[in-house]
């Protein structure tokens, strides 16, 4: 029986849906009905399509009681909006149905795992603890025997308030795991190791990852799973310092690779890295598809920017372009999702337009939904290379490259976001045979660079008036370019 709590939701969502059109959303990237999204969850197939599930606050575009709103697609691209799927309506979760996971099960159902936020009655705080939901793609209802994992099986100290982001997996041999974020008694985040045989009785395995001072607070949201011969964990920190090249402080977002004992439970970490090195990004979470992809997709929003929600947005939050994971010379390679191909038209191509000095701009190249590629010669003679794009009325977004320095700038403090938040951000690269690729996907409210093949990746959201569509190049010194731009169309 659907709650009242559930009930409210999907009307609300109902009757302010209709209140945002098409042109005020991105062209295809997800976000929600109405209200407020965060972090993705479930991200998975069942029967023969992708779901994705999302942190959901119908009722305002800011953070509140955390439901799961719901989306479907064929294609990671063009998404069927769902029922709302979860809202907090049980004594364990009344406080907010955090994130979570979800699997297709043998049976023909739909399994989700997701953190419970509940009031202590001791301490007049919350906790926090595991649950389960068990649908048919539409429709979910909570296990009777809920909460499925409490704070009382972690290791001695560890906090019941910080206790959440369960990412589910089977194994082979029919045994289901998950990893969940937790923090031990000195804050320090740990990932730790859940195993079951029923999904009822669940037994404590391991701290399978530990965060040191330098690498932030509690580790949200993490993700665990084989890619290439080796074995990747996806965390997203809190209170992150930085270190100058990879890092920066606050909230961030990790990969690990490293191997795994599964016997023995014990992972060893071999190298790390940032996942995206923009303003904008936040919180992962992947599934293996059918096909044999690893695909993930994350908030394009960070913690810090969350907190100003830009005047008269009828919503508030979006996802990614789901992205292909690959391990190329030791590190997480991520590229747009291949179907993005499917959409493209109207090629562009300019080959070997020398800048010398000078802005300037090229017949057909300007757009605010796109998918182009710009490829920078070599940088003996050059001191800045600016790509200034959704240009127009005073707006601009900019993309600066500094050879001599190895730093690629992205500056979106005239985007349209008229707040004093994060604004700019370095990124370190290296040339590829002395030239510099980047590729820019851009979706009416959002900008993803992927550079040198997806080597690194920096995302933003902007909120540039649609008009602000033409794109300049200008040099200091003297470069030459190559570009090649489609339109995408949906």
């Amino acid at each position: 029986m659907i709650s009242e709590q559930l009930k409210r939701a999907r009307e609300y969502e109902k009757e302010h849906i209709m209140e945002i059109t098409k042109e005020e959303r991105p062209v295809f990237h997800l976000t929600g009905g109405c209200g407020w999204i965060n972090d993705p969850n479930g991200f998975s197939c069942f029967q023969g399509e992708y779901h994705l599930f999302y942190q959901y606050h119908p009722y305002s575009n800011e953070w509140g009681p955390m439901h799961w709103g719901h989306a479907k697609s064929k294609d990671f691209l063009t998404w069927e909006r769902l029922p709302v799927a979860l809202a907090p309506d049980e004594p364990y979760d009344h406080h907010g149905c955090f994130s979570g996971s979800a699997i297709e099960l043998e049976e023909g159902r739909h399994l989700l795992m997701y953190t419970g936020v509940a009031q202590d009655g001791d301490s007049g705080g919350t906790t926090q603890v595991q649950c389960l939901a068990i649908g048919d793609g539409i429709s979910y209802d909570k296990v009777r025997h809920n909460p499925i994992i409490e704070a009382d099986t972690l290791p001695k100290g560890s906090s019941s308030v910080d206790f959440r982001d369960p990412k589910l997996w089977k194994d082979e041999d029919g045994t289901f795991y998950v990893v969940v974020a937790s923090v031990d008694q000195e804050r320090n985040g740990q990932i730790v190791l859940y195993k079951s045989m029923d999904l009822k009785k669940w037994e404590f395995c391991t701290v399978l990852a530990h965060s040191s001072e330098e690498l932030g607070g509690i580790w949200e949201c993490p993700d665990f799973f084989p890619l290439e011969g080796k074995q990747v964990l996806i965390v997203s920190p809190m209170s992150m310092k930085p270190d100058g090249k990879e890092f920066h402080t606050g909230h961030s977002t990790l990969a690990f690779l490293g191997n795994y004992d599964q016997d023995n439970y014990v992972y060893v970490e071999e190298s790390r890295q940032t996942l995206d090195s923009g303003i904008d990004f936040y919180a992962p979470q992947t599934f293996h598809t059918p096909d044999g992809r690893q695909v993930m997709i994350a908030w394009m929003q960070s913690w810090p920017n969350a907190k100003f929600p830009p005047e008269h947005r009828k919503y508030f939050g979006q996802m990614t372009i789901p992205r292909e994971l690959q391990i190329r010379n030791g590190r997480l390679i991520q590229n747009p999702i291949r179907e993005i191909l499917d959409h493209r038209r109207n090629k562009v191509l300019h080959e070997k337009i020398d800048i010398n000095q000078e802005t300037i701009t090229l017949e057909g190249v300007k757009g605010r939904v796109l998918d182009m590629t710009v490829m920078i010669g070599n940088g003996e003679h050059l001191d800045r290379f600016t790509m200034e794009v959704a240009k127009g009325g005073g707006y601009h977004t900019d993309i600066h490259y500094s050879p001599k320095q190895g730093i690629l700038n992205l500056d979106r403090s005239f985007s349209g976001y008229g707040y004093d938040i994060v604004h700019d951000r370095d990124i370190h690269i290296q040339p590829q045979k002395g030239k510099i690729k980047l590729r820019l996907i851009m979706d009416r409210y959002s900008l993803e660079l992927f550079i040198n093949d997806g080597e690194k990746v920096g995302s933003l959201t902007l909120f540039t008036p649609q008009e602000a569509d033409q794109i300049t190049f200008e040099a200091k010194g003297i470069v030459q370019i190559d570009v090649e731009k489609y339109e995408l169309k949906f």
